[in-house]
């Protein structure tokens, strides 16, 4: 039961932390817009995060859900985190699994939720085309980024577009 009351301790000390980073600076980090927090505060364990893609970005005009759980060991385990919204990316696949190293086998429980989100939202922008989920789309990636480029748009057109500004709409 330590464990878990320290697990909930750390996720609040973070939520706390976004909250504040949110209240000084509620435009982003001036690239990605990133937005997550618990679906209920009755649960600590479950979270939803909102990314929107900056101008100049292949899925700008898009906005990104995904569903965030924290293990009871956490931060000594890292979060499930998946993509709720369909992505054409080289490291996300149709499930909207996500293959990022530091929500593996890098993992350090020196790592926020907010830091995984800043990787997340750096990896959009430039994945890791020789470690894919998805080997059709790293070799557009690496032969035909045009295409790569025009493929992301048309996806985010079809699954990403968001008009709702309401924090609770996503959760």
């Amino acid at each position: 039961m330590l464990q878990n009351a320290n697990s909930i301790k750390r996720i609040m000390k973070e939520l706390r932390d976004i909250q504040e980073s949110e209240k000084n600076n509620p435009e982003g980090n001036g690239e990605h817009v990133v937005r997550i927090g618990p679906v209920d505060e009755a649960d600590m364990y479950t979270w939803r995060g909102k990314i929107t893609p900056p101008v100049g970005s292949d899925y700008h005009g898009g906005v990104f859900y995904l569903d965030i759980k924290f293990p009871t060991d956490y931060p000594f385990k890292p979060p499930r985190i998946r993509f709720l919204t369909r992505i054409f990316h080289p490291n996300i696949n149709t499930n909207g699994t996500i293959c990022l190293d530091i929500l593996n086998e890098k993992w350090s429980p020196a790592l926020t939720i907010s830091k995984v989100m800043m990787s997340i939202c750096s990896w959009l922008d430039e994945p890791n085309p020789d470690d894919p989920l998805v080997p059709n789309i790293a070799s557009m990636y690496k032969t035909e980024r045009a295409k790569y480029s025009e493929t992301c748009q048309e996806w985010t057109t079809k699954y990403a577009l968001d008009t709702s500004n309401d924090i609770d709409a996503w959760k």
